[in-house]
């Protein structure tokens, strides 16, 4: 769908429901991102932000509230006013993996937060150690079930989305390999790049070192191959239906007035459609907007929690 099309059907069911806040926003808002700087929730905050409030006249600040898996930043917007002033850019994760994974959570974010808008999505790319004999993704596969014991892949901790493309892989490719958590993306890239383990799902943030040689590319995780690496192949290319795609979104209070929702949908989709913001999200490891309507929003979230719930279910993860 164009933007305009998109924009314009958006535009039609606002007017059919609502009067657009046309005087949102008048002061400060903040956009609570649930990692460090320089991770892609902030990253897709920062360039977001930057262009709303140049839409807006208004300063948009981006907040980092960090701790439990993003549920810390997710609490916190969901206990916000509901008045569109204090919006939460989080990962698919808190939606889609948290409320399957742990035991107990203080939050329910289904009930409590609202989806505004997809943001920016980005894929996996399987990258191995090159000094183990293969070149390409049908070599490592071959590889990797003739291997005993059983090659080890590393990811960013148990849960994660590292973890999980993997097992998604191992499902789809019937093989077996020895899952060893770390604490984080950074630490399980170095455990591969010094040979501790020999393989991971990585974020294209890597591609500087896939460039210098410390990994090879074999492989990307989403439905089509990645702008920054064309030359390496999808999953799906080889295993059809595979695709592990990660997004971000805009999520706010529940209560906040649907006028300043569909306000918030209508200007994230100009800033989204604008030629600026891709090329920042480019320079951000890849990352590629994602422009979606509310409806088709909301099918992505149940359609991942279904894929997630019953990949967690096999596997019996559980943190407390």
């Amino acid at each position: 769908m164009s933007f305009k099309k998109w924009v314009l059907i958006c535009l039609w069911g606002s007017l059919c429901t609502t009067v657009l806040a046309l005087d949102y926003p008048q002061k400060t808002v903040r956009l609570i991102s649930p990692i460090p700087p320089g991770g892609a929730p902030d990253l897709i905050a920062r360039a977001v932000g930057h262009r709303l409030a140049q839409i807006w006249s208004q300063p948009v600040v981006v907040e980092n509230k960090i701790g439990s898996n993003g549920q810390l930043a997710a609490e916190h917007v969901a206990h916000a006013a509901p008045d569109g002033y204090t919006l939460l850019v989080g990962m698919d994760s808190l939606f889609v993996i948290n409320p399957y994974l742990y035991k107990k959570t203080s939050l329910d974010v289904n009930k409590e937060l609202i989806p505004i808008a997809t943001l920016g999505a980005n894929q996996f790319v399987l990258a191995i150690n090159p000094t183990i004999p293969v070149k390409n993704f049908p070599e490592f596969i071959e590889y990797a079930k003739k291997t005993k014991p059983a090659l080890a892949y590393a990811s960013g901790g148990n849960g994660s989305q590292h973890h999980l493309t993997m097992e998604l892989l191992k499902a789809k490719a019937d093989m077996d390999l020895l899952h060893v958590p770390y604490k984080g993306g950074t630490a399980a890239t170095t455990a591969t790049i010094g040979g501790e383990t020999v393989a991971m799902f990585s974020g294209t943030s890597n591609a500087a070192l896939i460039k210098a040689g410390k990994l090879r590319a074999i492989a990307v995780s989403g439905a089509v191959r990645s702008k920054l690496m064309p030359d390496v192949p999808t999953v799906a290319e080889y295993y059809p239906g595979f695709d592990n795609t990660i997004w971000i979104g805009l999520f706010a209070p529940r209560g906040t007035p649907e006028s300043i929702v569909q306000r918030l949908r209508l200007d994230v989709a100009r800033v989204l459609a604008s030629p600026e913001l891709i090329e920042a999200f480019a320079n951000a490891g890849g990352i590629e907007p994602m422009l979606t309507s509310a409806d088709d929003m909301q099918r992505l979230i149940k359609r991942d929690q279904a894929k997630y719930s019953k990949l967690i279910g096999e596997l019996k993860l559980k943190i407390d």
